[in-house]
């Protein structure tokens, strides 16, 4: 590979870094070109864009991204194979690491960034996978909202009938 080669595939990490505010690095060093095909594909299914990238270009392209204050933790996973999955759901490229390991050691989780925020190392993989996405969230919201007014009018159509139960049964005792 050439230097022009080189740079034309940092400058694309780099688009691909500074469009997507999630990404993770993972290490597949030991997953056979089948498994690595059937995580790719698994990884297609879901929208996760999954590449694997030499290590020193990679640097270079974190270096040169908008987010790279943020990126300096991240130099020192840069060891073995990388792949980066990109998925536009913060939890995404962890759920479906997670659902891959079931039935395999690899991959194992280097490092992630998410919305802003640096994760380090594979016991990190559980936290990723919990992250709601922004539908889950909206939903969670929504229902706290409904909460308050449905117990109100549940407790008014409740005491409605029950005071209307007590007049009649007032309304009876007296014609008698």
């Amino acid at each position: 590979m050439n230097k022009k080669e080189k740079n034309q595939i940092i400058d694309e990490l780099v688009t691909r870094l500074n469009g997507n505010k999630n990404f993770y690095l993972a290490d597949t060093s030991t997953l056979t070109g089948i498994k690595v095909n059937s995580l790719r594909r698994i990884c297609f299914e879901k929208k996760v864009e999954m590449t694997v990238v030499k290590n020193t270009l990679l640097r270079k392209a974190l270096e040169k991204s908008v987010h790279a204050s943020h990126l300096e933790p991240v130099y020192g996973t840069l060891v073995g194979n990388t792949a980066v999955l990109f998925g536009e759901q913060p939890s995404d490229p962890a759920r479906i690491m997670k659902e891959f390991r079931i039935t395999n050691s690899k991959p194992t989780l280097k490092a992630a960034f998410v919305e802003e925020s640096v994760y380090i190392g594979d016991d990190q993989l559980e936290v990723l996978s919990s992250l709601k996405t922004k539908n889950e969230l909206i939903a969670d919201i929504i229902a706290l909202l409904q909460s308050p007014a449905k117990n109100v009018i549940g407790a008014l159509q409740s005491g409605g009938n029950k005071l209307s139960g007590i007049v009649k049964t007032l309304g009876d005792r007296e014609e008698k």
